[in-house]
């Protein structure tokens, strides 16, 4: 029996030029499959590793909460679909992402992810970029989620760094 492993991501290069829509979608692209660099060939038991010690953030935990965030700026926020239920979380456990790893299915958890990146394209794709939608403070564009989601996934991949590291001592971009 084979032990199964993250598969590898397929990342491409940052874009260089382009206009604006192309741009933000390559970087986002780019963030999204380096989170996903960072969980290549780890087993589900070392996603679930907590490294960095008071904290319980795991890799997993990180693909999680992204499955998360995606959902909620990109279907529910622009897309307008505010029927749907979170993926981990609930009113009573805000930090399910994060806190409920420890049996948790990295496989379809990761599934999920990839799942919810194509949805989330999908529901911003005819969108234009100053198309908005009402954010607890006010009016939020198309164009804030996608730099806030770019902003996101940055701080989240420097998480990432230092997991991967302690988990097997991986560095790189």
């Amino acid at each position: 029996m084979t032990t199964w492993t993250a598969p590898p991501a397929h990342r491409v290069s940052e874009p260089l030029t382009g206009d604006e829509r192309a741009m933000l979608q390559g970087w986002l692209d780019w963030h999204r499959q380096t989170l996903l660099g960072k969980c290549t060939g780890l087993t589900a038991e070392q996603l679930r590793t907590t490294s960095v010690e008071p904290s319980t953030l795991t890799l997993l935990g990180l693909v999680r909460h992204m499955t998360e965030v995606e959902r909620g700026w990109f279907r529910k926020g622009a897309g307008g679909r505010r029927d749907l239920p979170e993926v981990y979380c609930s009113p009573d456990n805000r930090d399910g992402d994060f806190d409920d790893v420890a049996t948790a299915d990295a496989e379809a958890d990761l599934a999920t992810f990839l799942a919810e990146i194509e949805l989330a394209d999908a529901a911003a794709a005819d969108l234009p970029l100053d198309s908005e939608h009402q954010g607890r403070s006010g009016p939020i564009s198309l164009r804030w989620v996608y730099l806030h989601m770019i902003e996101e996934y940055a701080r989240h991949n420097g998480h990432a760094d230092l997991l991967r590291e302690r988990i097997d001592g991986a560095t790189g971009d």
